[in-house]
């Protein structure tokens, strides 16, 4: 039995679906937009800027990002965290915030300077929305780096910040609050997104470690495959109560996903649907190079998967949320990566950003964009199909569904009991053929939409589609 009461259900997995038949589950990707930044425009930042984070606070909208001067390369040691803001998520500027000095200004929009490293390398903060979050702590963050194999001396791992306002940042504790010691195994740090969990009432931050036996070969990171047959990049998550004394590290399961190098995971709770949590990983190939002159190995584009626990993950689309494309320099290592957040830019579009061009002159970040709740959709062709929910409880008057067909295709929608007979007024043939495209459309029999007399009934729904995409689903008063 499924209980539903009055939330956003995404068709991401197949939690809701008992049965389909003509129908798929299918992964949509972004449409390419606008450059949101360009990383030429500032000294203190360069071609291996990265790591962006995207977050709306009220009506501003805030990108986090790492700087790194053009003469230095990754890791090196005038990292910082730089800001822009916007008040749409498209128009981008760097505010003079005048906090630190960078390049011999303070007319810069630096918020963590090399007084900070490593943090910089890697910040990735957070809005935190647990209730009775004190002022102070309004913004959170981790960021820092582990000693991988001694290279890394005194670095110890994550260290926890908070600030009021998203510019003013403190430690809450001088030593790392999630250091590779502490766990059982080997453990490593590329962005690691932090969330308040409605759903788990805990902070829950994911990390990257290794899958296979024993840490990378040192020169592994470089690009060569020596030190990286049978170990893959994976992803470990933690939780805590306090956001400073954290959980022995657990591994996530991808069921039976094939291993591949997740170099992040840019988790976090969808902002329509926090029960689902969504990953936009950072897959990366070590081992191609598609630009013969180009002095690197490695090729990447961004995945997806999600969950509904935060442990056990869905990777069923092994396809790319987002490829390279036509651009050549986004061919290169470590371009494609996908920023942390999704943010709504409009009343029925919302909004990811990923980095292209990584350490070429052009180093951008560009803008993409989806249809509200258009990760994924049940799917049917022209010849159609149908989807069978399992029992479900649910709470309001109307079923509402988010989707889209052609001017040829349709959608409806029978209501059964849970032994799966249709109930009288609520019959496929008492359903009108709902068609066009509506993010919020309900759903209407002969007798109507009101759904009041079934609520916390057991039902199950079936959908027969044709030529058309379902998005969601949701039971609103």
């Amino acid at each position: 039995m499924r209980q539903i009461g009055s939330r956003l259900e995404l068709f991401v997995d197949d939690w809701l679906l008992e049965r389909m038949q003509g129908v798929q589950l299918r992964l949509n990707s972004p449409a390419r937009r606008e450059v949101a930044l360009r990383f030429d425009e500032a000294p203190w930042e360069g071609t291996a800027c990265h790591y962006p984070t995207v977050i709306l606070d009220g009506s501003l909208y805030r990108l986090y990002y790492r700087g790194l001067p053009a003469e230095e390369t990754d890791g090196g040691p005038s990292e910082v965290s730089c800001l822009a803001e916007s008040a749409d998520g498209i128009r981008w500027t760097r505010p003079k915030l005048g906090i630190f000095e960078a390049k011999g200004t303070r007319e810069n929009n630096v918020v963590l300077d090399r007084t900070f490293s490593p943090i910089p390398h890697n910040f990735c903060p957070f809005l935190d929305t647990r209730p009775g979050v004190p002022p102070a702590e309004r913004y959170k963050g981790l960021g820092g780096l582990f000693d991988i194999d001694g290279r890394r001396p005194h670095t110890g791992g994550l260290v926890a910040l908070a600030s009021p306002d998203g510019t003013h940042w403190r430690k809450l504790d001088q030593a790392a609050v999630i250091g590779r010691g502490q766990y059982p195994f080997y453990t490593d740090t590329a962005q690691s997104p932090a969330f308040w969990s409605e759903s788990e009432g805990c902070y829950v931050c994911y990390i990257r470690t290794w899958h296979g036996e024993g840490p990378p070969a040192a020169d592994g990171a470089g690009g060569t495959m020596h030190g990286f047959e049978g170990r893959y990049r994976w992803i470990g998550r933690t939780t805590s109560a306090d956001f400073v004394h954290w959980s022995p590290v657990v591994a996530l399961d991808f069921g039976d996903a094939p291993p591949e190098h997740l170099y992040t995971s840019q988790v976090r709770p969808y902002f329509r649907a926090p029960h689902i949590y969504l990953g936009f990983p950072f897959r990366f190939y070590p081992e191609r190079k598609a630009v013969p002159d180009y002095p690197w190995m490695g090729v990447s584009d961004g995945a997806f998967m999600s969950s509904r626990d935060g442990v056990h993950w869905d990777r069923r689309f092994r396809e790319a949320f987002l490829r390279p494309g036509r651009d050549q320099e986004n061919w290169t290592q470590r371009s494609n990566a996908l920023a942390v957040g999704v943010v709504p830019t409009g009343a029925d579009e919302m909004s990811v950003y990923w980095i292209e061009d990584y350490e070429h002159p052009t180093a951008r970040l560009r803008r993409g964009t989806l249809r509200l709740d258009g990760f994924a959709s049940l799917n049917a062709s022209y010849s159609g199909g149908e989807a069978l929910t399992h029992p479900l409880t649910f709470d309001g008057r109307e079923l509402v569904l988010n989707y889209a067909t052609s001017a040829a295709g349709s959608v409806r929608v029978e209501i059964q009991d849970a032994e799966g007979h249709a109930l009288p007024g609520y019959t496929m043939d008492d359903c009108p053929e709902m068609y066009g495209d509506q993010i919020q459309q309900p759903v209407s029999w002969n007798r109507g939409s009101d759904l009041g007399a079934l609520a916390g009934q057991p039902v199950r729904l079936r959908l027969v589609l044709k030529d058309a995409d379902v998005y969601s689903l949701k039971f609103r008063p």
